[in-house]
């Protein structure tokens, strides 16, 4: 048997006829072995089992059970049997063979039916992703309107609190730490602080616009733990895990 490697269904694949006849074992022996460890091959794919009639004249006669193995499963099996020479030998042949026929299947033109499964399967799974991106949309907005609705809309600012605008010059002046570390800091750490409520701007121009606030104790705390975090690199330049770029800071704190 010369072609070790065939093609089913568009993929590549072996049988056990085939490992049988180019290891010079007996089927019986290395279908034997397929069932004895076919939960091991399963977890390459389905194992396929066919039936395929004996010659005329053929000792036993009847039927003759195979299976159809992919290039994982197939390279599997043989680890399962004794590494002989002979054994060592069609290793190589599969492995060339199963690259070989690897290469002619992606040089080789679509058919029609096979454009039509492809164009069909890529809308299943642009759908897919679209109905997983509706949900994912659904769930933050249901969550935005239930922070909302918990968060009451306060007139003034609290004494205690500040907005990110008065955070972003006020550590800044204090650590030196620009305003997109800032902001980095507050919005995307896992310790963020948490809003304090949510503001509505008196002025007329912002026709009903609000904003967050924070508290400063909290505020104070959250870029005390970030900065006994960060790792000099140079005299002026940092490093921290949740921050992906080198940064400016500097650690004595004014009065």
């Amino acid at each position: 048997m010369n072609e070790i490697v065939i093609v089913r269904d568009g993929s590549a694949v072996t049988t056990t006829l085939a490992i049988a006849d180019g290891t010079e074992n007996e089927h019986a022996s290395v279908i034997k072995l397929v069932r004895t460890y076919e939960g091991d091959l399963t977890e390459f794919g389905l194992v396929r089992f066919e039936i395929q009639p004996r010659s005329v004249g053929q000792h036993g006669g009847g039927d003759s059970e195979y299976a159809v193995l992919n290039e994982q499963q197939s390279t599997l099996l043989l680890t399962y049997m004794r590494n002989s020479e002979v054994v060592r030998a069609f290793k190589k042949r599969l492995v060339k063979q199963f690259w070989e026929m690897a290469e002619q299947l992606r040089s080789k033109p679509l058919s029609q039916a096979q454009m039509f499964l492809q164009s069909a399967q890529l809308m299943a799974d642009l759908e897919r992703r679209q109905l997983e991106q509706a949900e994912t949309v659904a769930r933050i907005e249901s969550r935005i309107e239930e922070v909302e609705q918990k968060t009451q809309i306060l007139a003034i600012c609290p004494t205690n609190a500040e907005p990110i605008t008065k955070i972003r010059r006020r550590i800044n002046e204090k650590y030196g730490l620009s305003g997109l570390i800032v902001d980095e800091v507050i919005r995307q750490t896992p310790y963020a602080p948490k809003p304090a409520g949510i503001v509505r701007n008196a002025r007329e121009e912002a026709d009903g616009a609000t904003y967050q606030v924070f508290w400063v104790k909290d505020v104070n705390n959250v870029f005390k733990r970030f900065v006994s975090e960060c790792q000099a690199v140079t005299e002026t330049l940092y490093t921290h895990p949740f921050i992906g770029c080198r940064f400016q800071m500097r650690l004595k704190e004014e009065a």
